[in-house]
């Protein structure tokens, strides 16, 4: 087959499972003779040998079997015959299971603690943890607990519990999951959901005026199907809107908030119906907590050979999700549904789907950020404290492996140096030189354009000094002054024409570089120049179930009030890729404020420093258009850098390939929030931000609100949008007080006012109204500051 590939050479990104189910383990049974030599001692211990020699890696078992099912059923449903005597029977049988659950032999599929190991227990698909009747529920709850009670006996590490059905009731879905999570604090529990609701697609029958009532058998699917839920679709609706396919991810919302993120409950995302071709509403997946992809051999389709492929959408789809390291869980492979190729076929397939991922491939790639950045993925970093801190080597020798944005420093110094006559003697100052891979680069690019220049090189880190002074003994001679202290203290012996800095941070200012260069351009020369020229600070809305779980995992209220570097990994970017029509909200990322060096409208003292800090204090207002329902849990920070003429640098996620394509310097700065804000589709969302100051620090304060579209009343007041008794929509929120049929002077005459013109055709007017809002963040500076 084209797509296979020789394996030796390539480390898995993904783990590869099989799903048997219990007509796989009644054909092992009957099947099995252990009085072969060699010959495993139960048939499930030959199943998972035979899966292991397959290359699986973990066996998804049903924990139950058939009789289980009938026992909780004649325990727990009403018979519908039989006398007297045996329906009492069966009610004190049911009390004393409900006094103490537990099961038959003859009602489990694994007995010994050696079958257990490598197995993912599948929680029995019947059970109706949302069903409509209060009983049934309770008693599916005590059936789960008793499930997950036996699975953590035999030391199963964890459980895929069938997805729920009827979105009126998945808050007592939620609940009973939370109590689970609660009374077994040893397993891992992952809801099997599918991708999207796939009858959204299908044509909508009416729905009648009588509803006959379902045997409880016949509302569970069964085996390896594709869970069903129950979505209630209004006439307003298209069947294809974005609510309802929205749908079963609002579900996990439910479910994830209401066990407030617990680290142990994890998705099994269900692909067994084919994926919409336009994969934009499913990005949300990746900022959740996504541990297994169930994959059925019925999502495959056959090409023209006869081998079993997926469908485009989904192939992209498991590329994409190929960077989180999931477990691909391969169901009835088996049982032949395609001609060419057998079971190995579709092992092979995904394998080939993997090796073909642009993400995984940037990770195998020597010199790009995902290779450098591995084990660092949606890890919170503090961000550097420069001026309080004096930095280790190893941390100077970390940024020193970037070659990207000293290429482009480089560059930079050659472009400005030939932008002056080559009989001109230069002077360039190189502040915060750190161990001076400035300095050399300066060299080389003095080299390249033919030029002289004396070198000023300025440090304030004593143990950085010590590796400047060898370095100036060793390769640079007299070509270099070097001055030891704070730049926005000392004096340097001549002024420059060019002064060269790196003190920017992942939000360009968030290091203090306006504040370090404030005194460093002292330095200048009235016509010199500053590399960098200018940077800018850029936000975007965030969605990351993990990013907030790691930033709330100190139980530290100043955890989430603190911003952090971050290699962004599993998240999701909220907002809209374009600005709206009407301009009214921007781009998907959007630019908060700029700063440019040097300032030629400062206001300075004698000895050319500001008087204050004031002027670099900063504040942004930003609107993002929200398509697509999510939850919004921090923002994104980047930065872009013009250092001379149209070079540059930047992490800004659209423009950083174009300007310094694989700078491993920065990773973006993570805001977060400490209560997550739920963002309808269709939704705006405006976020605040601002750089504070004083005489001894700098802080970040930010804060989030959240507003939805409505029809405006045409003509009419806010009392009539909201519901005046005189509003058409009045009638229908409930009957008129008797008061107000008297036609009470204070009210004026209800049958002749008219607000609303209804042969208007006219488009309606809109107005936004407000849902929801965050706190306000790191007021005055009380959790996080960067000190002067």
């Amino acid at each position: 087959m084209e797509y296979q590939q020789p394996a030796s050479a390539w480390d898995p990104c993904a783990t590869l499972s099989t799903s048997l189910t219990l007509a796989d383990l009644s054909k092992a049974s009957s099947s099995f003779n252990s009085a072969y030599a060699g010959e495993p001692a139960t048939p499930v211990l030959r199943l998972i040998a035979i899966a292991k020699d397959k290359g699986y890696k973990r066996v998804c078992l049903p924990l139950t079997t058939k009789k289980w099912e009938e026992r909780w059923s004649r325990m727990c449903l009403l018979p519908i015959g039989g006398s007297e005597k045996d329906k009492e029977d069966v009610a004190k049988e049911a009390e004393q299971w409900r006094l103490s659950p537990g099961f038959r032999l003859d009602e489990t599929t694994i007995t010994r603690l050696d079958e257990a190991e490598g197995i993912i227990a599948m929680i029995s698909e019947w059970l109706e943890l949302d069903s409509t009747d209060d009983w049934v529920r309770h008693d599916a709850e005590i059936a789960l607990k008793q499930e997950l009670a036996y699975a953590s006996y035999l030391n199963i590490q964890t459980a895929i519990v069938p997805a729920p059905r009827n979105r009126d009731h998945v808050a007592s879905y939620a609940r009973i999951i939370n109590a689970c999570l609660e009374k077994c604090p040893y397993i891992n529990l992952s809801i099997r959901l599918p991708i999207y609701n796939p009858s959204v697609f299908q044509p909508v029958l009416p729905i009648t005026s009588q509803h006959i009532p379902l045997p409880t058998s016949l509302l569970s699917p069964k085996g390896n199907s594709a869970p069903s839920l129950v979505i209630s679709t209004s006439d307003e609706a298209p069947a294809d809107s974005g609510a309802s396919v929205n749908a079963t991810w609002e579900i996990w919302d439910v479910i994830r908030s209401m066990c407030d993120y617990n680290p142990r409950l994890t998705l099994t995302l269900d692909l067994s119906p084919a994926l919409p071709t336009t994969l934009g509403v499913l990005s949300k997946w990746a900022a959740e907590s996504v541990r297994h992809i169930f994959l059925p051999s019925s999502t495959f389709i056959a090409n023209m050979k006869g081998y079993p492929v997926l469908p485009k959408p989904t192939q992209q789809f498991i590329r994409d999700s190929m960077i989180h390291r999931p477990m691909i869980v391969l169901a009835g492979v088996g049982d032949g549904h395609h001609s060419k190729g057998g079971e190995a076929a579709y092992s092979q397939y995904v394998r080939h789907l993997e090796k073909t991922s642009a993400a995984v491939l940037a990770t195998k790639q020597p010199g790009t950020v995902e290779n450098f950045a591995q084990g660092y993925q949606d890890f919170l970093q503090a961000p550097l404290q420069p001026l309080m801190d004096n930095l280790p080597s190893v941390t100077y020798q970390t940024f020193e492996q970037d070659p990207v944005k000293y290429a482009q420093y480089e560059e930079a110094m050659y472009h400005a140096f030939l932008d002056h006559p080559p009989n001109e003697r230069l002077v360039v100052c190189v502040a915060g030189a750190g161990r001076g891979p400035l300095v050399a680069r300066c060299f080389k690019a003095l080299d390249r354009s033919k030029r002289e220049a004396s070198v000023i090189v300025v440090e304030k880190n004593p143990n950085a000094f010590v590796t400047l002074q060898q370095r100036q003994h060793a390769e640079w001679k007299n070509k270099v002054t070097l001055c030891f202290g704070d730049m926005r203290v000392i004096d340097v012996p001549e002024k420059a024409d060019i002064l060269v800095s790196e003190l920017l941070g992942s939000f360009g200012d968030n290091e203090l570089s306006p504040e370090c260069l404030d005194g460093a351009v002292r330095f200048l020369k009235p016509t010199g120049i500053s590399i960098p020229s200018s940077y800018t600070a850029h936000l975007a809305p965030l969605s990351s179930s993990k990013l907030y779980n790691e930033a709330r995992s100190t139980k530290n209220e100043k955890s989430l009030e603190t911003p952090y570097v971050v290699m962004f990994q599993a998240v999701n970017i909220l907002s809209g890729t374009k600005a709206t029509a009407d301009n009214r909200c921007g781009p998907q990322v959007q630019e908060c404020w700029e700063f440019e060096h040097p300032r030629r409208d400062a206001v300075l003292d004698s000895r050319g420093l500001p008087f204050t800090n004031s002027h670099n204090a900063r504040s942004a207002k930003l609107r993002f258009y929200i398509p697509h329902a999510g939850i919004l849990h921090g923002l994104a920070g980047y930065f872009e850098a013009v250092l001379y003429g149209n070079i540059g640098l930047s992490i800004h996620p659209q423009r950083k390939d174009q300007v310094s394509k694989d700078m491993l310097s920065w990773f973006p700065l993570f805001f977060p929030f400490k209560e997550p804000l739920y963002l309808p589709s269709n939704s705006e969302l405006q976020v605040s931000i601002w750089r504070l100051t004083n005489d001894r620090q700098v802080w970040y304060e930010w804060h989030a609100e959240s507003f939805i579209s409505v029809p405006a009343a045409v003509g009419g007041s806010e009392e009539e949008l909201l519901g005046s008794p005189f509003s058409p929509n009045f009638s229908t929120m409930a009957t008129l007080s008797p008061l107000i049929d008297s036609k009470d002077p204070m009210y004026g005459d209800a049958t002749r006012r008219t607000p609303h013109d209804h042969n208007n055709t006219e488009h309606p007017r809109y107005e936004m109204v407000k849902i929801g809002h965050t706190s306000l963040h790191n007021p005055c500076g009380r959790s996080s500051w960067i000190g002067l």
